[in-house]
């Protein structure tokens, strides 16, 4: 059977260690991810009345870092661990065990918008669609360490283009990590990125954002192996992806809906 579908590369998650110090992959990852949403941020800011300094992208992309950080565990112990927390507090604490949230992850990342627009005396929303086309690609690059790293791959299956991955039993499964940097990556950086090509009402970015990523990870979580410590809902049909999903696409086309009606009346 193994030689009808693709062998998973032979990948060390350790690209090199120094003593205690080592560099993995998966943080090489989200590290250029992090490097390419600083240039293109710095590179819009730079732009004739941006409304931007470097100093206040630099105080903008620290906050919004750790609110990724903090509220992707947290969000994960909530959303996917919680009985492993009530029976041990201190879990929430052992990140080296791995384990983050992206739906958590976002709402830390509002959380320090909402922060910083507040010091920088800026309207959260024109601080939002700032910060909305920065994101997908390093979201891709962190779906191509999830690869690297032999995890959160997807259903089994017997389609041509199937892996096997060693942690997943070497059952033919999809490499739905790909599939979800190609879609929450690339495709939702290119939608995001043409739509700011013209000026676009006040929230209308973030509001796409949450849009394109809302459905473009309810439809990979259908390929995605289910947590199992979860499984389905709803008659096995419905992943905790897809529950966590849905507010992310209505909310999104609520403020889309608002932020377009508020500029017809202005117009």
């Amino acid at each position: 059977m193994s030689s009808e579908f693709l062998a998973f590369p032979n990948f060390d998650p350790v690209i090199f260690e120094i003593g205690p110090i080592g560099l993995r992959w998966y943080g090489l990852m989200y590290l250029i991810g992090f490097i390419f949403a600083r240039w293109l941020a710095v590179r819009r800011a730079n732009r004739p009345n941006s409304g931007w300094t470097v100093e206040q992208i630099d105080s903008l992309l620290f906050n919004g870092f750790l609110g990724v950080f903090l509220g992707g565990r947290i969000g994960y112990v909530m959303f996917y661990q919680f009985d492993a927390f009530l029976q041990d507090p201190a879990y929430i604490f052992r990140v080296w065990e791995g384990g983050m949230s992206f739906h958590g992850g976002l709402i830390g990342v509002i959380l320090s918008m909402l922060i910083t627009s507040k010091l920088q005396k800026r309207n959260f929303w024109s601080t939002a669609d700032f910060v909305a086309p920065l994101i997908p690609f390093g979201l891709g690059m962190g779906r191509i360490g999830n690869f690297i790293n032999d995890e959160l791959w997807g259903r089994v299956t017997d389609v041509s283009w199937a892996v096997l991955f060693p942690s997943g039993g070497y059952l033919p499964r999809h490499p739905s990590q790909l599939y979800e940097a190609f879609l929450e990556g690339l495709a939702l950086f290119f939608i995001l990125n043409s739509f700011i090509k013209k000026p676009r009402p006040t929230g209308s970015i973030a509001g796409l954002f949450l849009v394109g990523y809302g459905t473009f990870r309810f439809i990979v979580e259908f390929f995605r192996e289910p947590d199992p410590q979860l499984g389905l809902y709803f008659g096995q049909h419905i992943s905790m992806g897809q529950i966590l999903s849905l507010p992310m696409i209505i909310l999104g086309l609520l403020i889309m809906t608002i932020a377009y009606k508020k500029a017809a009346k202005k117009g």
